[in-house]
């Protein structure tokens, strides 16, 4: 068993929320129908953006739920809820960062963006991207097994073929690929010739992360004109700048410049650990900062809290 002591006692403690990919129907139904915090969530998501969005969450279509549109306010509900269970039994950061639209959690975690303004943004967000490269010219690839500097030349070499770049530095020997289907094939073609483990094209709609997204950032800084973003209360660790954030304007800046950047998660986890953070708790669906974690750094302790039944062991004290 693992008690609250373990987790936080004299440790430094992260939290980390998912991205887009992790959603499924269902999910975070179970923290819904236990814990009234997080039911609070739920049901304010749907006074905000209406009740169509908890239906969609709970019971998909998983098609539907699966368009950018849905998928992010539905992983940003899911995580608040469950960030929220947590904070009332007691859990604290000193740390928080989240997977590209896992920014967005990690921002209403630490009272920088409100939910409610939160939710908008990444609905929004979601419909610019969408928008920004018509849909089936683009898209993404996980390259597995090789160092990020060698997919790095692969994708200047597939450039010939079409815009493509990385767009994920995810964990030693994980890139992610991003751009037109033309270059991307081509740059999978080179990393298999190169000696990939694995290489898998992602089920997305849109080549996110990249330069053919530099018409949303004036898009997302408008919309971020128009809300109150305060001090984070915890420091955040930026996806663009891999750095610890405080300031209002340097939010600002990095949540514009974040979906045309790629996301350095490796290395803000690398950052966090610098500071001290030695225990990460993962919140939210899907599990992938869990999984990260143990290929980034497999001996420091991380908790991932997908499911109640998951923080049940913590709440021994």
């Amino acid at each position: 068993m693992v008690t609250k002591e373990q987790v936080g006692g004299n440790n430094k403690t992260a939290f980390l929320f998912p991205g887009q990919g992790a959603q499924y129907p269902g999910m975070g139904r179970d923290f819904y129908d236990r814990f009234p915090e997080a039911r609070s969530v739920f049901d304010r998501a749907a006074a905000v953006l209406g009740p169509q969005i908890v239906d969609v969450i709970f019971s998909g279509p998983e098609e539907k739920l699966q368009q950018t549109e849905y998928a992010q306010p539905a992983i940003l509900t899911v995580g608040v809820a469950i960030f929220n269970v947590l904070t009332n039994l007691g859990f604290k950061a000193e740390g928080l960062a989240g997977l590209s639209l896992g920014e967005y959690s990690a921002l209403v975690a630490a009272g920088s963006i409100s939910f409610d303004d939160a939710l908008l943004l990444v609905q929004k967000r979601g419909i610019y991207m969408q928008e920004a490269v018509p849909l089936g010219k683009g898209t993404m690839a996980a390259v597995m097994g090789l160092p990020h500097e060698e997919v790095e030349q692969i994708c200047f070499k597939a450039q010939s073929k079409g815009f493509v770049a990385p767009a994920n530095y995810n964990c030693p020997g994980q890139t992610v690929i991003s751009g037109y289907k033309t270059g991307v094939k081509y740059a999978v073609q080179l990393a298999r010739e190169t000696g990939a483990k694995r290489v898998t094209e992602l089920r997305v709609s849109a080549p996110f992360h990249c330069a053919l997204l530099v018409p949303v950032e004036e898009k997302i800084a408008r919309e971020l004109d128009k809300i109150e973003i305060k001090k984070a209360s915890v420091p955040i660790v930026s996806n663009v700048s891999a750095q610890f954030v405080e300031n209002p304007e340097q939010i600002k800046h990095n949540l514009t410049a974040q979906v045309s950047n790629p996301i350095l998660w490796e290395q803000s986890i690398r950052c966090m650990i610098s500071a001290g953070i030695d225990s990460f708790i993962g919140i939210g669906p899907g599990n992938s900062p869990s999984r990260l974690m143990k290929r980034i750094a497999p001996e420091l302790r991380t908790f991932p809290v997908e499911k109640v039944k998951e923080i049940d062991p913590l709440l021994e004290n």
